[in-house]
């Protein structure tokens, strides 16, 4: 802990056009003693509004893939307690404190699991899957780093002790549905180029049989019939990145 509450702690955020966002999430990281942005060359006002902060760092990198800004961001952080947030999720005041309650302890864990509250257009979503929706957030980079070959979704590998903060993160993971859609497409993009990379075939049976699945399990077996019509939007989009990650894998294949 240094002077006027800041923490040795980095924060961590990837960036592509998140000029609508940026502003609250930056805000997010007021207690860290860094903020390290990896931008991939947004065309809006994302890195400008990034710099009115004196703590922030912007490194411009070329998207490739999720995990590889990942990892970036990682290895240009100072601190070895790293808070990694995306643009669209919100840290409670709660959240906060404990997060800070928890890095004063004397043998704190390694990293630490948030579960997330996710919101479709402002309305709060209770089942579809999100549940139990969590990811690490805070973590020791020295004891963690993001598994290569994971193009989305990205998984951190930890080798040390583990736990979970009780407070929940806020993802407004959805602004409208179309934008979410355009979101989950190239999320399914990206995880058929992975496929092709593991040398994963492409199978039309396949395809269609686990996007019928998809479907199934968040709308029906997830509780997504609870959520309304934003429950059955978010059962269609989850179905349907699985089904253009199997696209994706046919074209990677021609």
């Amino acid at each position: 802990m240094t002077e006027h509450g800041v923490m040795n702690v980095s924060g961590l955020i990837i960036t592509y056009n998140e000029e609508k966002n940026i502003q609250e999430v930056l805000e997010c990281f007021d207690f860290c003693d860094e903020i390290i942005v990896v931008d991939s060359f947004s065309t809006d006002k994302t890195v400008e509004i990034a710099q009115k902060f004196p703590k922030v760092r912007v490194i411009q990198n070329r998207f490739e893939d999720f995990t590889k800004q990942r990892n970036i961001a990682l290895d240009a952080a100072k601190n070895d307690w790293v808070l990694f947030l995306d643009g669209d999720e919100r840290i409670t005041a709660p959240l906060k404190k404990e997060i800070i309650e928890e890095l004063k302890k004397p043998v704190p864990k390694d990293a630490y699991y948030f579960y997330r509250k996710f919101y479709f257009a402002e309305k709060p979503i209770h089942y579809s899957g999100t549940q139990t929706d969590k990811n690490f957030r805070l973590f020791r980079k020295s004891k963690a780093r993001y598994i290569t070959g994971k193009k989305v979704h990205e998984t951190l590998h930890v080798n040390g002790t583990t736990s979970e903060m009780k407070n929940k993160l806020l993802h407004f993971s959805v602004n409208d549905y179309e934008s979410y859609k355009t979101k989950m497409i190239h999320y399914g993009v990206l995880k058929g180029q992975e496929l092709a990379a593991r040398g994963k075939k492409y199978n039309r049976i396949t395809q269609y049989s686990k996007t019928a699945f998809k479907f199934f399990k968040a709308y029906i077996l997830r509780l997504g019939i609870l959520d309304g019509k934003e429950g059955y939007q978010l059962s269609y989009l989850q179905s349907l990145s699985v089904f253009e990650t199997y696209e994706s894998l046919k074209k990677e294949q021609n």
